[in-house]
C-alpha cells in the first residue's frame, strides 16, 4: 500500500467516525410523506399538525364492522392510497356483495388537520356522494388520533356514522398512537453534550492514529499507539510528580541514631609520666 492510498484511507476513516459521532447527537428525518396530503385550505399550522403524524405514514389501518344487516371493512391510510385506491384516504368495503364494492369515504386531496398537545383530528373530505342520505352530499371521514405511548397505532376503531341529518354527515374513527404524544425534552445538559463530543474526538484520534501508524508508518506492537513516545514521557513525568508530592519519605536517608556523635573524636595527646620516676 503506497502513501497516497494510505492517506486517503485515513481521511475516509476520520470522516466516517465524525459522521457517526455527530449523528448520535443530532438526528434529522429527510422524508416527509405527509406532503402528499393537500390541505382543503392551505395553512401552515395545519401542515405542522400533519408533520406530527409522519410515523403513521404509508400504513393501512383497518377495522371490521359486522351486524345483522351490514358487513363492512374500513381502511385508513395517512396521506396515501388506502387499499391502493388512488386519492382515497379512507375507503369502505362492502363484504356482503360478491364484487366487494369499494366506496371512497374521504380523499387526502382535501385534508383538514387540527391538533392539541396530545391529540389530532384528521378530516378527509370530498368522498363519494350519498345515495339517499344527507341531501346526497359528499361523504366525509373524521379520524380522531389520541396519545397512547403503549400503542403503535395498529388498531383502528369505528365510532359511528352520522347520516341521520340533512347536511354535514360524517364517519368518525378513533386511533391511539404515540406519534401525537408530547415530545420529551432532552435530558442532555451542555456538559453532557461536550463530554460526548470529547469522547468522539478521542475515539477518532485513537482509531485514526492506530490506522496511520500501522498502515502508513508500518509500526508494530505498542508502537502502533499514536504518539507513543510522547504519552510514555507524559506518564513518566506524571509518576515522578506524584512521587514527589505524595510520598513523605526523604530521598536521602538520615544517619541512624547510635547515641553518640557521628563525627569522629579527635585523639587526645598521650600523657607521659616519665618525670615522676626518681632520677
Amino acid at each position: 500500500m503506497n502513501r497516497r492510498s494510505g492517506g486517503s484511507l485515513l481521511m475516509w476513516t476520520l470522516a466516517i467516525q465524525l459522521l457517526l459521532c455527530w449523528s448520535g447527537i443530532y438526528t434529522t428525518d429527510s422524508t416527509d410523506s405527509t406532503k402528499n396530503c393537500k390541505l382543503y385550505s392551505d395553512s401552515e399550522s395545519e401542515r405542522k399538525v400533519l408533520k406530527r403524524l409522519e410515523p403513521l405514514a404509508q400504513r393501512n389501518f383497518t377495522v371490521d364492522i359486522k351486524n345483522n344487516d351490514e358487513d363492512y371493512t374500513y381502511v385508513f391510510q395517512l396521506c396515501g392510497d388506502a387499499l391502493g385506491v388512488p386519492g382515497a384516504g379512507v375507503v369502505q368495503v362492502d363484504n356482503k356483495k360478491k364484487e366487494k364494492k369499494t366506496t371512497i369515504i374521504g380523499t387526502y386531496n382535501a385534508t383538514q388537520a387540527y391538533g392539541g398537545s396530545d391529540w389530532v383530528m384528521l378530516i378527509y373530505r370530498n368522498g363519494e356522494t350519498y345515495d339517499g342520505h344527507c341531501s346526497k352530499e359528499k361523504r366525509r371521514a373524521m379520524v380522531m388520533i389520541s396519545c397512547n405511548k403503549n400503542m403503535d397505532g395498529s388498531k383502528l376503531m369505528s365510532v359511528l356514522e352520522d347520516r341521520e341529518r340533512d347536511t354535514d354527515c360524517f364517519y368518525l374513527f378513533e386511533l391511539d398512537s404515540g406519534a401525537v404524544c408530547p415530545a420529551l425534552q432532552s435530558q442532555l445538559s451542555t456538559g453532557s453534550i461536550i463530554l460526548i463530543i470529547g469522547l468522539c474526538v478521542v475515539a477518532v484520534y485513537l482509531i485514526g492514529g492506530f490506522l496511520y501508524q500501522r498502515l502508513i508508518v508500518g509500526a508494530k506492537g505498542m508502537e502502533q499507539f499514536p504518539n507513543y513516545a510522547f504519552w510514555v514521557e507524559v506518564g513518566n513525568l506524571t509518576a515522578d510528580g506524584c512521587d514527589f508530592v505524595c510520598r513523605s519519605r526523604s530521598r536521602e536517608e538520615a544517619p541512624a541514631y547510635r547515641g553518640v556523635a557521628t563525627e569522629p573524636l579527635e585523639e587526645e595527646p598521650e600523657e607521659r609520666d616519665d618525670h615522676l620516676l626518681p632520677m
